[in-house]
């Protein structure tokens, strides 16, 4: 470890995660609470905004076109059904549904009879979907439903296996307003992705880090606060510590670091 991080070790006594979680993610972290007697906070520094249907008519595509949707987030989900609405389209009972997760091709009983659709579905990304996408490549149109941030890796992938498809922003991935935030300061700041990092310089265009630690979730995020020239105290994964397996582990790490230099 060099001596700049080791003059970084202080105490942790408060954790904002920039981002909601579900009572599940957030078990971990209540751990954490009441192991350390630590503050952690949530607030999302990122927020959803609809594409209206203005906007969509003029992507020029037309709904009826297609026979078959990829669906990789519950956003997607509910902004493609939004927008059906909005232009008053019926959606066929005939459209094939592929889903990155199970967890989304349930999801999608909020607004379709599930039993009646034919839905196809993987474990969690596009490596478990693609033997189902191409089994279909040629007998379906694809919609991929997507943000102004778009889907790189499966734009990638339906192009290189030569479907027939097109991509459709339906929502906009944007900073959320958290100037209220200008004079609150945290220990740690847990970031999952660049764009949390874009609306933090968004929101506050002169933060300086001083003692604050930045964990960081994924290479992308990592690399983003690098450009930004922050230091990342805590990044997941670590190669130098490949049995932390999550955020809330790493962050256990640095805690017991912490306290191991403060009492040497």
């Amino acid at each position: 470890m060099s001596t700049e991080a080791k003059e970084r070790l202080k105490k942790v006594e408060s954790i904002l995660v920039t981002q909601m979680t579900t009572k599940n993610n957030q078990a971990p972290y209540d751990r954490l609470i009441s192991k350390y007697g630590i503050n952690i906070d949530y607030r999302p520094f990122t927020e959803v905004q609809a594409v209206t249907a203005k906007e969509f008519r003029k992507q020029k595509i037309n709904l009826e076109n297609f026979t078959a949707i990829i669906l990789t987030g519950k956003s997607a989900v509910d902004h493609f059904f939004r927008l059906c609405e909005d232009m008053r389209y019926k959606v066929s009972s005939d459209l094939k549904y592929f889903c990155t997760s199970e967890a989304i091709a349930l999801y999608l009983q909020k607004h379709i009879v599930y039993r009646k659709r034919k839905v196809f579905f993987g474990k969690r990304a596009l490596q478990d979907l693609k033997p189902a996408l191409l089994k279909h490549r040629k007998k379906e149109k694809f919609l991929l439903p997507c943000s102004n941030l778009g889907k790189k890796n499966f734009i990638d992938f339906l192009t290189e296996n030569e479907f027939d498809f097109k991509e459709s922003m339906m929502y906009k991935a944007a900073s959320s307003d958290i100037s209220d935030l200008e004079d609150v300061f945290y220990d740690i700041l847990v970031f999952f992705s660049p764009l949390s990092i874009n609306s933090l310089y968004d929101n506050f265009p002169n933060f300086k880090q001083n003692n604050t630690r930045i964990a960081a979730y994924g290479k992308a995020t990592k690399q983003s606060i690098l450009d930004k020239g922050l230091i990342l105290d805590i990044p997941m994964p670590n190669p130098e510590r490949p049995e932390i397996k999550s955020m809330t582990m790493a962050i256990e790490a640095y805690i017991k670091e912490t306290k191991a230099a403060v009492q040497e």
